[in-house]
């Protein structure tokens, strides 16, 4: 029996409020799934959010949903995810080609608007 690697990153707050955390769900050889939780941690309501960040090992993102991808690792709200209270979150999730034990980015930025 293989032990399953779950890696993790701490969330990061950005300088605008929110912050992000980034963890492997599942993995398979050649492919993961991820998933990435926004939070405002501001007092006021967003009006949208973007996470960015880069995957160490060339792992690139073949499929995401409740977000808008850009580029490689670049994450945009939806128009229904956008508006966040303070303290509220909303998740984002992806399928990922590579070696998911090397996935997880050492830096993850939050931007709110």
């Amino acid at each position: 029996v293989t032990p399953t690697v779950t890696p993790t990153v701490t969330p990061t707050t950005g300088p605008d409020g929110c912050s992000a955390a980034y963890k492997v769900t599942s993995q398979w050889q050649g492919g993961f799934q991820g998933e990435v939780t926004v939070k405002n941690t501001g007092s006021s309501p967003t009006s949208g959010w973007k996470v960015q960040w880069t995957f160490p090992g060339g792992q690139t993102i073949s499929q995401l949903w409740n977000g808008n991808l850009s580029g490689n690792a670049t994450v945009t709200n939806l128009n229904w995810n956008g508006a966040l209270a303070a303290g509220a979150t909303t998740t984002f999730g992806f399928l990922g080609s590579g070696n998911a034990a090397t996935s997880t980015p050492s830096a993850i930025t939050c931007s709110a608007s």
